[in-house]
């Protein structure tokens, strides 16, 4: 019954982000109040599970996960977005991309798109990621001759992957949190993975994209090219742009702190700095050490005032963080009502390995309501337990985890469309380039999460 349950909430959580267009935010806090009233009423003249056995108990549920969702991320990802406004705003990320093209050539320009796109896409939001790149990818399809599609697929699974599986970022640190895994070490292992997804996904696989439109003959048009250029120009300001690694290091000092702080434990488990390491690696200090920092060294390259980049940043995060802040609730109210644990164990009545399982929910999820956020906080939330349970590391199931929210992207999430509109793809192109690129990347982690599994004895961590 419960089963049934959650088949008609996903079913109308579908329908109202797809069908009445319905903001993702209140889609899902309708679908978290709906399926517990509904799962308590399955209850009727039996036992209820414990703290979940009246309505309001329902409403405390959402609320405290909501809160303790919001809780866990929220200061870091409103620390995560000023972070990547000094980088864009000084003009950094610019310089970084062209320094990265320079060192590989136009000959292998979807090594440099791929990585610039890996690096950006840590601090900054993939429709911007999108914005900053289409004209200089435009410039280079036609000086090159290389597929737009093929460039489309490289930047944009190279920046989802960072998003899925990279802290700052919201939906890893939700993942983090439902899983109660060390962020410092799930950083590490995450950002490997990533690369692996980045390079399988968007490199090799985009290079077949390409080979294919190469003998196809395929064309784009490039006919308003010369204006978007234009415009951009004259939006330029005469101020100098930071340097690459000046830039760069905006967004290495608070990731050193937070793998010094996590790793430190490991290599000097009984030593006096150990606690000032710790408090300086914590996910919240370390974010606001970095932005301190960022807002320093970018000053003399801003056309804006410190204080206005930072208010834009908040005003920026605040949906994102209602969206996971909604997810974390649903999930909760999947995982109190028992619905979490009717889904793992039909799931593992297939004996399905909890890797695979973890992929597959957050796939399945990932498809149908089109968000990579939605999709990882509910299958944390839902795997959560059986995870622990496993004898399969937690961050190995939480990575297993993020690979399921890349790729399968379908018209229902916005971002098909970003990626559609800014780069000038129709939806096939979409499909071939980011759609399955992004599967392809997801799959690849998930193999890679599989083969680390092998070693978890011997891998510092992975306990």
């Amino acid at each position: 019954m419960l089963l049934l349950v959650f088949l008609i909430s996903i079913a109308v959580l579908l329908f109202c982000i797809i069908k009445i267009k319905l903001n993702a935010f209140v889609a899902l806090l309708v679908c978290a109040y709906g399926t517990g009233l509904l799962a308590l009423a399955t209850y009727a003249g039996g036992t209820a599970p414990e703290g979940f056995a009246s309505i309001a108990e329902v409403t405390a549920c959402i609320t405290n996960n909501f809160g303790s969702t919001l809780g866990s991320i929220g200061i870091v990802t409103g620390l995560g977005v000023m972070l990547g406004m000094f980088m864009y705003e000084s003009g950094g990320i610019d310089n970084i991309v062209d320094k990265v093209l320079k060192a590989v050539g136009s000959k292998r320009s979807q090594y440099a798109v791929s990585v610039a796109g890996f690096i950006t896409g840590i601090p900054v939001f993939g429709d911007v990621v999108y914005i900053m790149f289409a004209p200089m990818l435009r410039v280079l399809s036609r000086k090159t001759g290389y597929s737009m599609a093929a460039y489309g697929c490289a930047i944009s699974v190279a920046t989802t992957c960072t998003f899925a599986l990279v802290l700052p970022t919201a939906p890893p640190l939700a993942v983090a949190f439902a899983m109660d895994i060390n962020v410092g070490i799930f950083f590490f292992y995450a950002l490997i993975s990533a690369f692996v997804g980045m390079f399988v996904g968007g490199i090799v696989y985009g290079g077949i994209v390409n080979k294919q439109d190469q003998k196809a003959g395929k064309t784009w048009d490039f006919s308003d090219l010369d204006a978007e250029l234009a415009e951009n120009a004259a939006k330029a300001s005469g101020k100098p742009k930071m340097g690459a690694m000046k830039a760069l290091s905006i967004l290495l000092v608070p990731i050193l702190l937070i793998l010094i702080g996590s790793f430190s434990s490991l290599l000097i488990p009984e030593s006096s700095i150990l606690p000032v390491l710790s408090f300086l690696g914590d996910k919240n200090v370390a974010m606001t050490i970095g932005v301190l920092y960022g807002a320093f060294i970018s000053r003399p390259y801003l056309n804006r005032s410190i204080t206005e980049i930072m208010t834009e940043g908040a005003d920026k995060v605040g949906l994102i963080l209602l969206i996971t802040g909604a997810g974390g609730a649903y999930g909760g109210v999947l995982k109190a009502c028992g619905i979490a644990n009717v889904i793992t164990d039909g799931l593992q009545g297939f004996h399905m390995p909890i890797l695979v399982m973890c992929f597959v929910i957050a796939q399945v999820l990932r498809i149908a309501t089109g968000s990579t956020t939605v999709a990882l906080t509910t299958t944390s939330a839902i795997v959560s337990t059986a995870a622990a349970a496993s004898g399969v590391s937690p961050i190995l199931c939480a990575i297993a985890v993020c690979a399921g929210g890349i790729g399968l992207s379908l018209p229902n999430d916005s971002g098909f469309w970003a990626i559609s509109r800014f780069f000038h793809l129709n939806e096939i192109d979409t499909i071939r380039g980011w759609t399955l690129g992004g599967f392809v990347a997801g799959v690849a982690i998930l193999v890679f999460a599989c083969v680390l599994s092998l070693f978890q004895g011997f891998l510092p961590g992975l306990i």
